[in-house]
């Protein structure tokens, strides 16, 4: 039997990389210098496939780092000299909070309830902030918050650097970059990746940030600024030897979803994403976490259980059907369900009839 993953992240495969995997491994691409003329040619090929996809503007450089939540602290030590506020709304929004807090900076939260989105044209923030911090798809909650009104924000605050974490809505979402600074996401969840690979996208402010901190002797660090990351992007290269089989792999990837076509699959994520909706609203045993349907992620969508969660994901998983229990404290009153590129119509169909029947 089969087994499927829906879990959070990480998740299932993209369905061509097992093939990608064994060419690579053949071709000894996990053994290549990344200095190398062939890791140069790897890595431009997946910055023109990552450009085109997600359509980003041709200021934006795009680094390559172990994880997401390496880029926290990348963004904590090159874009802050003191000030930054955090949207706070689940787990992952708390810890980057707490990872500026870490760094000595004089970090400042705006907090909604778990399960409860923002709306970026409403926000509030203090005049001295440097940078914020906004979690477009809290993978912990399945609540998606809002970036409309970017451009009406930006002109209130237009020296605030604006970092966006979309670890598990990208390829998804459509972005209006010009309104954004920063932009991150892992590849063990929407890109369908085996994990250890975070990629960093950024504009020329972030580096101008940067430069205005070596200036003033604040710029901790030597291979890690964002300096030294622009340095080697130009060359297309990296600072240190980085994670080159999964870059490989990515370049692979991206180069499938270009030719599969990104409104293809935001359409496909939709469709799928309302079928795994309905089998919820179907089921007694089970309720949306997400109240207002505006801030229902479509990426990760989560129910509250009527009993132990642990249940269905056992039934599930018994045939062929892995997906994650809550995080956190509701680890046993919750589901989380994966809805990636990879998850096909109709395993995703499949699933929600088994959702349906569960009693």
């Amino acid at each position: 039997m089969k087994t499927v993953y829906f879990t959070p992240g990480p998740s299932e495969l993209y369905y061509t990389v097992e093939s990608h995997l064994k060419a690579g491994l053949r071709s000894h691409v996990a053994s290549i210098n990344h200095r190398s003329k062939k890791f140069m040619e790897i890595h431009n090929r997946l910055v023109e496939n990552l450009t085109q996809l997600l359509s980003l503007p041709n200021d934006y450089q795009i680094f390559f780092t172990s994880s997401a939540t390496e880029i926290w602290e990348r963004l904590v030590q090159n874009c802050i000299i003191k000030n930054s506020t955090h949207l706070v709304n689940g787990a992952f929004s708390e810890r980057f909070y707490k990872t500026a807090i870490s760094f000595n900076k004089n970090a400042s939260k705006i907090q909604k309830p778990f399960g409860e989105g923002f709306d970026i044209e409403s926000v509030e923030i203090e005049r001295n902030t440097e940078l914020l911090s906004f979690i477009h798809n809290e993978t912990s909650t399945g609540v998606t918050s809002s970036l409309e009104g970017l451009k009406s924000f930006k002109k209130r605050y237009p020296d605030v650097l604006i970092a966006v974490d979309a670890v598990s809505s990208l390829p998804y979402p459509v972005f209006d970059y010009s309104g954004l600074d920063s932009v991150y996401f892992s590849v063990q969840k929407g890109f369908g990746l085996p994990a250890g690979l975070g990629v960093w996208m950024v504009n020329q402010s972030c580096i101008d940030k940067s430069n205005e901190m070596k200036a003033k002797g604040l710029l901790n660090g030597l291979s890690t600024t964002l300096l030294n990351f622009s340095k080697n992007f130009k060359n297309h290269q990296t600072p240190y030897t980085p994670n080159v089989l999964t870059i490989y792999l990515l370049e692979k990837v991206t180069e499938d979803m270009l030719t599969k076509g990104i409104e293809m699959i935001r359409k496909e994520t939709e469709y799928k994403a309302a079928v795994l909706y309905q089998a919820i609203d179907q089921n007694s045993h089970l309720e949306s976490f997400v109240k207002n349907e505006k801030y229902r992620s479509k990426t990760i969508i989560v129910a509250t259980t009527l009993g132990d969660s642990q249940d269905l994901t056992n039934h599930l998983s018994q045939k062929g059907l892995v997906i994650g229990q809550g995080h956190g404290e509701n680890k046993h009153s919750q589901i989380r369900i994966a809805n990636f590129p990879t998850h096909s119509k109709e395993m995703v169909e499949k699933l929600a009839d088994m959702i349906v029947e569960f009693r």
